[in-house]
């Protein structure tokens, strides 16, 4: 478990830029948006190899225990023991995620009108956070 963020305030319009470097040896990573670790608007866990997945981003939404239906990207930009730059636009019926080279949406299923909660896991460690 990485550092935890809370009082983010990030409403539709803003954006939220995550900095930082992958294990060498990493087999995935978590990043959670949403309003407290247990209402998460975005689950975005790019995964090396983990759970039957390899080079997969997956992103779900979770309500207090349950997890919504998985949405993959094939598109994979990360490399083990290499940096990442992630930005997460916030909209309002959706989060634009920024990766290099690539860029997709993930709905936002629990009509969250601010994201106060951040928090990063995994093989993964967090150098640097901005918004605007």
């Amino acid at each position: 478990q990485g550092p935890v963020c809370t009082n983010l305030g990030l409403k539709p319009g803003q954006r939220l830029t995550v900095k930082g470097k992958i294990s060498p040896n990493a087999k995935s990573f978590v990043m959670n948006l949403g309003k407290d670790a247990t209402l998460l608007g975005l689950h975005f866990n790019p995964r090396f190899d983990a759970h039957g997945d390899v080079n997969t981003i997956v992103c779900n939404s979770k309500k207090v225990e349950e997890w919504g239906a998985e949405h993959r990207e094939t598109v994979f930009p990360f490399q083990k023991g290499g940096t990442a730059e992630i930005t997460f636009a916030v909209n309002q019926n959706d989060v634009t995620i920024h990766l290099p080279g690539h860029q997709f949406t993930f709905p936002n299923r629990l009509n969250l009108s601010v994201l106060d909660y951040f928090d990063t896991q995994g093989d993964f460690t967090l150098q640097s956070l901005s918004w605007e």
